[in-house]
C-alpha cells in the first residue's frame, strides 16, 4: 500500500501531538514510503515498553535524560546523544528525566499514519 508523502514544513505548533502511551506523545513530521521522522515526547517516569519492528531506527535525544536498551545492554544518554537500533533488534527506554526522542525510521512507520 502506497502512503502519500508529507508536508514539506512543519512548524512545531501547528503540528498535532497524539497520545502514543502513558505520559508519552507523539508528533508525527516529514515522511515518504522510505523514511519517517518523528518526535517523541516523554514525561518523567513514561516508559518506552521493550518492542521490536522491522525498520531500522536512530533515534537522537533532543531533551532530558534516558535509560535505554537494545537487545541485553542498557546505558543511560541524555541530551546531545543518540542510538542506533538495527532491524527487529529488541529495544525500549524509561524517561529519567523528562524529554524528547527524535526518531527516524526506515522504511516508514505505517501503523504511526494508519
Amino acid at each position: 500500500m502506497a502512503f502519500p508523502k508529507s508536508n514539506l514544513f512543519f512548524k512545531e505548533d501547528e503540528t498535532p501531538w497524539k497520545v502514543a502511551g502513558e505520559g508519552v506523545l507523539r508528533q508525527i513530521l516529514g515522511y515518504d514510503d522510505r523514511i519517517m521522522m518523528v518526535n517523541v515526547k516523554f514525561e518523567k517516569g513514561a516508559i518506552g515498553y521493550l518492542h521490536h519492528h522491522h525498520h531500522t531506527q536512530v533515534t537522537h535525544i533532543a531533551a532530558g535524560t534516558f535509560e535505554v536498551t537494545i537487545e541485553e545492554e542498557t546505558r543511560i544518554l541524555k541530551k546531545g546523544d543518540s542510538f542506533y537500533i538495527p532491524s527487529n533488534k529488541i529495544h525500549g527506554v524509561v524517561c529519567l528525566e523528562a524529554g524528547i526522542l527524535i526518531d527516524v525510521f526506515s522504511p516508514i512507520r505505517e501503523d504511526f499514519i494508519k
